[in-house]
């Protein structure tokens, strides 16, 4: 069986004339892209356009010769979307809703539904950081932190979707947490604001 091509590799065919890569590098990310434009803007046709602009701003990086994200394309998109999202709020003035869960207080920086818009503005560069940062995190722990905390799973639930027992389950999310803590003492990122 063939290991798939490692995205840095298509990246660089795709600047060195061989489009057929970027297509490759789409259908590998666009689910995973597009679930995280919907679950933030909460409407298809928007989270299509948003989709669409985020490829046409990749394409134009990419051409321009400006990519230097070595081996880091999926973050580096998401970062695109992200910006895309807080532009679309911008122009439209609507803000976005969070869903949160209890689990995450120690990184719930604000909890006021009336929050202006630079808040949220800052709030929502906070999730989308903390989305790239549950990267950073070894699969297993990142599984259960988001089947926790982004799915509301139970402790049971989750034992039984990945087949470990709940006291192995509830160490990964311990782990995760201890793990996402030291993830941002290294990046020194303020959650808080």
């Amino acid at each position: 069986m063939e290991l798939p091509i490692d995205d840095s590799i298509l990246v660089r065919d795709y600047i060195s004339g061989e489009e057929k890569a970027l297509e490759i590098l789409i259908k590998r990310h666009n689910q995973r892209i597009m679930s995280f434009i919907y679950s933030k803007v909460l409407d298809r046709d928007v989270a299509e356009d948003i989709f669409q602009d985020t490829f046409i701003k990749v394409i134009k990086t990419l051409k321009k010769g400006n990519y230097s994200e070595e081996g880091k394309f999926l973050p580096w998109v998401m970062r695109i979307a992200h910006n895309l999202i807080i532009d679309y709020f911008r122009k439209t003035k609507r803000l976005p809703k969070f869903e949160g869960s209890d689990d995450f207080n120690i990184f719930s920086v604000l909890s006021d539904d009336k929050l202006n818009a630079e808040k949220q503005i800052i709030k929502e560069q906070i999730d989308s950081n903390l989305e790239l940062l549950i990267e950073e995190l070894p699969d297993d722990q990142k599984e259960v932190l988001v089947m926790r905390i982004y799915k509301d799973m139970s402790f049971k639930e989750i034992s039984e979707n990945t087949g470990v027992s709940i006291n192995t389950a509830l160490g990964r999310m311990r782990y995760a947490l201890i793990n996402l803590r030291k993830i941002i003492d290294k990046h020194n990122i303020v959650l808080t604001n």
